[in-house]
């Protein structure tokens, strides 16, 4: 038997009213808890209901009443000595009424969720408390230079396309810019989370997500100053490389759809060696543990316009090598900007496939390919310079097999 949607907006209101209800009643809060949550959330539902057949009035009425009540609650806690500081229960209750209300002529979808995120929000005020604690006035900067970037630079950059070829286009540019800091800042967020308490695999894919380069040049310092840890430092370094594969891939699926029906099954070999590759090492490490130093700020606003700047003249650049020498121009680019920074050749190749066809999806992936073969050269002749001779080898072997991985690819598949 079908249950009428009257009965089904009534339920769910009921249901998210005692998920908040239960977590405030277990932080013994007396003001609401179990039973008042689930009859304010409901109350709000109701009075939603009956606004659509008597006006708006009783809908105003009604949070009017609610509000007033909070307020006589308040007075005779404080007058019995039973306050507590804050008023985080108080805020919880109008919203939780407005949840009610919106359950009846809102996005039922977008009232649940509410509903159930303030039920997490009030549960994760231990854990919340005592992130803010470890937070400094670096991480506070990166946060609002990250906002920056996303928020106040991006919406009001032009979405037209200029100069040499029609490919620059301001908007875009600075949306790969706001891709890159962001995954650069998730990185920052989880080293802040685990730091040099981090083991061996949770300091390589910091790394990676960080910078694989940063890491690699991390990794190899240690190694050199403790003259023994060369084989924990190759693992570290080839999880930090096998996430910058992953990071690769994330960004064709966000810009290039195209691209990435072509160039995924490459990318999850390369994945799949560089795991294997991580796995042999890993055994012959007999516990060692690899710590990152600890990162630069990954959204500071000069970086961001430097790689804007590099994004910008990669993508000119290839779209140009394409037009006066074809795909042997495109791939001297890729092979050239592999050294300096892989997000922006994958971002510039991913947006030109996308982009009417100017570079088709086979030819795509191979660019992105030799460019991941220039990067891994140059990351290995970064650990033989930094971490002398003995970890130089063993980045050799490492790279190679993924280098021998990648041209089998571009030959055969």
């Amino acid at each position: 038997m079908d249950i009428p949607p009257i009965f089904q907006t009534l339920g769910i209101s009921l249901g998210l009213g005692l998920l908040v209800g239960l977590q405030r009643e277990h932080v013994a809060k007396h003001i609401a808890g179990i039973r008042t949550f689930p009859l304010i959330t409901v109350t709000g539902t109701l009075a939603a209901m009956l606004a659509g057949m008597y006006g708006g009035w009783i809908l105003a009425a009604a949070l009017a009443g609610v509000i007033a009540i909070l307020v006589l609650g308040v007075a005779v806690e404080i007058r019995r000595g039973e306050a507590e500081v804050g008023i985080t229960t108080e805020i919880a209750v109008l919203a939780m009424f407005l949840v009610g209300a919106m359950l009846v002529e809102g996005p039922r979808s977008a009232a649940v969720a509410v509903g159930a995120g303030v039920a997490v929000l009030l549960q994760l005020k231990a854990p919340m408390h005592r992130f803010v604690q470890r937070v400094g006035e670096r991480d506070i900067r990166a946060v609002m230079q990250f906002a920056l970037i996303t928020l106040v630079i991006l919406p009001v950059l032009p979405d037209e396309e200029y100069g040499p070829y029609r490919v620059l286009n301001p908007s875009n540019i600075w949306l790969m810019v706001a891709l890159v800091s962001g995954i650069g800042f998730a990185g920052y967020l989880l080293h802040k989370a685990f730091g040099d308490r981090a083991g061996t695999v949770a300091a390589g894919l910091i790394g990676g997500a960080i910078s694989s380069t940063a890491a690699t040049v991390s990794f190899s310092q240690r190694a050199e100053r403790t003259r023994q840890g060369a084989s924990i430092a190759v693992v570290a370094i080839m999880l930090a490389t096998v996430v910058s594969f992953v990071r690769v891939s994330v960004e064709i699926a966000v810009v290039s759809p195209t691209l990435l029906s072509r160039a995924w099954i490459p990318l999850a070999l390369m994945i799949a060696g560089g795991v294997a590759v991580a796995a042999l090492f890993w055994f012959r490490t007999k516990g060692e543990s690899a710590s990152i130093r600890e990162p630069d700020n990954p959204v500071e606003l000069r970086p961001a316009l430097i790689f804007g700047t590099l994004y910008a003249i990669i993508l000119l650049a290839v779209a140009a090598g394409h037009d006066l020498v074809g795909d042997r121009g495109v791939y001297a680019v890729a092979a050239l900007s592999g050294v300096v920074d892989m997000d922006a050749i994958t971002l510039s190749t991913s947006r030109l496939v996308e982009r009417e066809g100017t570079i088709n999806a086979d030819t795509g992936w191979r660019v992105v390919f030799i460019a991941l073969v220039s990067n891994l050269v140059f990351k290995t002749a970064l650990a033989t310079a930094l971490g002398g001779r003995s970890l130089g080898a063993r980045v050799a072997a490492a790279n190679a097999a993924l280098v021998a991985i990648a041209f089998a690819l571009l030959i055969f598949y």
